[in-house]
């Protein structure tokens, strides 16, 4: 089963009381736990990572309720709770409609929970998460900024994912910030109160790319505070991407257009800046740089490799490049 499907599910009333939430995403899996276990008065049990023990879940799933409320069982693990520990959990919840229980599941063996005869024989929905698309992320944080009543268009929201790489938890993060605002919350306001500490820092590294400084401070700095090599490659690639659309758009049109470009309207300084850069370069060179990132991404995720060794690698490969 996928989002949709469980989506239309709630929408039409018609869920179980069993849930086995896998995949990519770890936002969507911790974001519907979080929902189907939004039960008032009910009784919980979790147990986080190491944390499970078979015994302890069982008797709560298994014992009735002081005051008839719902008994709730949440794991949630990077490793796989055996096979027939999820099916007694499971027919608990099939003997007693009351009960709920959420398995959430972070680690990378998708093909277990992903076939449909896993577990056939109950009603329990088994559901993979995909890494949420552009427009998808947009609308879930359209509509936490309505629950949360923070007033935001799709533009601003756009611009916001893109300060965080895309990173749809922490942009949902950013909008306790805007609450305090009885009014329209602009890009301009995100610009002056989201740090995005990837998008600062890669535009750092970035500047210095093309300048053809040296880079390796900027690198240290940047994995001291929390990102990995991989991130920082997507970072750079998704960079250069806008660089080759803004070169591709002002050749065409003869100026830039941040709106049709980006998808939202950014800040004059930010779209005077990137048009400055993107046409420093020939397409070529864009297709030569973006190869070169892809292909270094891919060895990252190779195992057994020195990401740290290949990262700058890459850079220095980036700079004869340019």
């Amino acid at each position: 089963m996928y989002k949709n499907e469980l989506d239309n599910a709630i929408k039409n009333k018609k869920v179980s009381n069993s849930f086995v939430f896998f995949g990519e995403s770890t936002f969507l899996i911790d974001m519907y736990t979080k929902m189907m276990s939004n039960i008032e008065d009910a009784c919980f049990l979790s147990f986080y990572h190491d944390e499970y023990n078979f015994k302890s879940a069982k008797d709560h799933l298994s014992q009735s309720s002081l005051f008839g409320d719902s008994n709730v069982l949440i794991i949630k693990s990077e490793k796989k709770v055996p096979k027939k520990d999820l099916d007694i959990f499971i027919e608990l919840c099939e003997k007693n409609p009351d009960n709920i229980f959420i398995y959430a599941y972070y680690g990378s063996d998708h093909k277990t929970y992903n076939n449909k005869k896993t577990f056939g024989k109950f009603s329990t929905m088994s559901v993979r998460f995909f890494n949420p698309k552009d427009y998808e992320s947009q609308n879930i944080l359209l509509q936490v900024a309505q629950e949360k009543g923070v007033n935001i268009d799709k533009y601003s929201v756009s611009h916001l994912l893109n300060i965080h790489n895309g990173d749809i938890a922490l942009s949902c993060n950013e909008m306790d910030k805007f609450r305090v605002y009885d009014r329209e919350i602009t890009t301009k306001d995100i610009e002056n109160l989201v740090f995005g500490l990837a998008e600062i820092s890669i535009d750092t590294l970035i500047k210095t790319l093309l300048t053809k400084k040296d880079f390796k401070e900027d690198v240290r700095n940047i994995l001291e505070h929390g990102e990995d090599e991989i991130r920082i490659i997507t970072a750079i690639t998704s960079y250069i991407t806008q660089l080759y659309l803004f070169n591709i758009y002002i050749r065409v049109n003869g100026a830039p257009n941040a709106l049709e470009i980006l998808g939202y309207p950014a800040p004059k300084f930010i779209v005077e800046e990137k048009s400055a850069l993107s046409l420093r370069f020939k397409p070529n060179t864009y297709y030569k740089l973006q190869e070169l990132l892809l292909d270094s991404e891919l060895k990252m995720k190779s195992s057994g490799v020195d990401k740290y060794a290949i990262l700058l690698s890459t850079l220095i490969r980036v700079q004869k490049l340019i």
